[in-house]
């Protein structure tokens, strides 16, 4: 599968009261437990952050090819592979946060989600250099962002060879395959 290595696409800046990005999301305010019967993705989109206060209307609103960027500590919490699978369903092609959650991390990798570590988040939002319904251009490779919005640079943590690798295969089962690279 070839994919870009560089992503165009309209933010989501989590934010909460005062403006602030919220911090320790976790898999249940991402996918919330009452939806675990949900076995197909594809019906799982419907209910991303639907337990995260302020944010119940992002799935209705999101659109394929949309940009997640949150606080730290990103996926806090259980395995919930839903958790990932839900932005999968939705086309989010990247998330990014100062931190990640351990397991959902390595979740969203082993899915082919981009997940990306910008330290920087909290300043660049406070200070309004990143907004929801920015546009913005991000090189996997080297790390760089630019607000298209606002004319401005971010540098966010590169994707290591392996998460690249993982990601252009499509996924970890894809990767793992004969021939695949893996």
């Amino acid at each position: 599968m070839s994919q870009p290595t560089v992503l165009e696409g309209r933010i989501w800046v989590l934010t909460g009261k005062g403006g602030a990005l919220i911090e320790d999301i976790d898999t249940d305010q991402i996918f919330h437990n009452a939806h675990l019967h949900i076995t197909e993705v594809s019906e799982m989109g419907p209910h991303a952050l639907g337990n995260l206060g302020g944010w119940k209307h992002f799935a209705a609103e999101a659109r394929d090819g949309d940009l997640i960027f949150a606080g730290r500590n990103f996926g806090a919490g259980s395995s919930r592979q839903q958790a990932v699978d839900c932005f999968l369903a939705l086309g989010i092609r990247l998330i990014a946060a100062p931190s990640f959650g351990a397991i959902y991390f390595r979740n969203a990798v082993n899915s082919g989600l981009p997940v990306l570590d910008i330290p920087d988040l909290a300043e660049l939002a406070r200070e309004g250099k990143l907004k929801t319904g920015d546009s913005v251009r991000i090189d996997l490779l080297s790390g760089e962002g630019r607000s298209l919005t606002r004319g401005s640079d971010f540098w966010l943590h590169p994707m290591s060879g392996v998460q690249h690798d993982i990601w252009l295969a499509g996924g970890l089962f894809a990767y793992a395959r004969p021939g695949a690279g893996g």
